[in-house]
């Protein structure tokens, strides 16, 4: 018997499409046809092995320094997917946390959260994740530590709704009057409901997450030069774009569809998840 969420084809399709990149991510020492930084100046800029001019060696392409686009492109999904899981799951472990926290027990806890999340969603999440990495300085770590620090607030304001509205519920009310700790009807009241919308955000968190490591890698805030990441291949290609497009567009693809595959996954998990929309959507 299949779960709900996978009879959707919004979460099959993002499914399938998040495991294949995943997968190629994984086995990328396995798939590559080449080293990603190994340089062969006597083959720059070829084109797509089915296009005249092209090389079965490099199927498609290579880069103004003689590299393999597609191996680059296949461990430069190494790096995205990285950037995706650890930063998607620290926003989200902050932001729910907090988000139980103030919406649970209110008052002035929840006034001091609410502020410093407006004052936090006021700065442009791009820019300011530009300046925590000239903070902090390239690397993945600082990447992801920029990625937890800006998008905690984007779980914390959604989650902290919904708790709200939970905590005011009379099963988690009868649990009080039972002489539940806060701490149990926090756990094993709330976060249960609360759940499925967790997964969701956390799902549609990876996808922003691939855009804003592509920024950070654009600009050169991201990994080291010899690590492959698909917005440092797009800054390489700017200088060939007329004579090689194909070096722009391809890591472009990579990074539409793997953000796409998140979006829709995360669509798709909303859609079965919740049980009022269902029940809207039935009715």
């Amino acid at each position: 018997m299949l779960p709900a969420w996978l009879k959707n084809w919004r979460s099959l399709v993002g499914l399938t499409i998040v495991t294949l990149i995943a997968g190629a991510a994984v086995l990328a020492p396995w798939l590559a046809p080449n080293d990603p930084n190994s340089q062969d100046l006597l083959y720059t800029l070829l084109p797509p092995a089915w296009t005249e001019g092209g090389d079965a060696l490099y199927p498609l392409g290579t880069d103004s320094l003689g590299r393999c686009v597609l191996s680059r492109l296949l461990f430069g999904a190494r790096v995205a997917l990285t950037v995706a899981v650890c930063g998607a799951v620290g926003a989200m472990v902050i932001g729910a946390v907090v988000a139980h926290v103030a919406g649970y027990f209110g008052g002035w806890i929840d006034w001091l959260v609410g502020r410093v999340v407006d004052i936090w969603l006021s700065f442009p999440p791009v820019i300011l994740s530009l300046i925590l990495m000239v903070g902090l300085g390239a690397g993945l770590q600082n990447v992801i530590l920029a990625i937890v620090l800006v998008d905690w607030t984007r779980f914390c304001r959604v989650l902290r709704a919904e708790v709200m509205i939970t905590a005011r519920r009379d099963y988690v009310t009868a649990a009080g009057l039972l002489g539940a700790s806060h701490w149990r009807i926090i756990t094993r009241e709330i976060a249960p409901a609360t759940f499925p919308l967790l997964i969701t955000l956390m799902s549609l968190e990876m996808g922003v997450a691939v855009i804003v490591e592509a920024v950070l890698s654009f600009v050169g805030l991201s990994v080291g030069s010899d690590i492959p990441a698909w917005g440092q291949m797009i800054a390489d290609a700017r200088a060939n774009i007329y004579y090689t497009p194909w070096n722009l567009i391809f890591p472009f693809l990579c990074i539409f569809v793997t953000v796409f595959g998140f979006n829709i996954l995360g669509d798709g998990l909303r859609r079965s998840l919740d049980t009022r929309l269902s029940q809207t959507e039935r009715a």
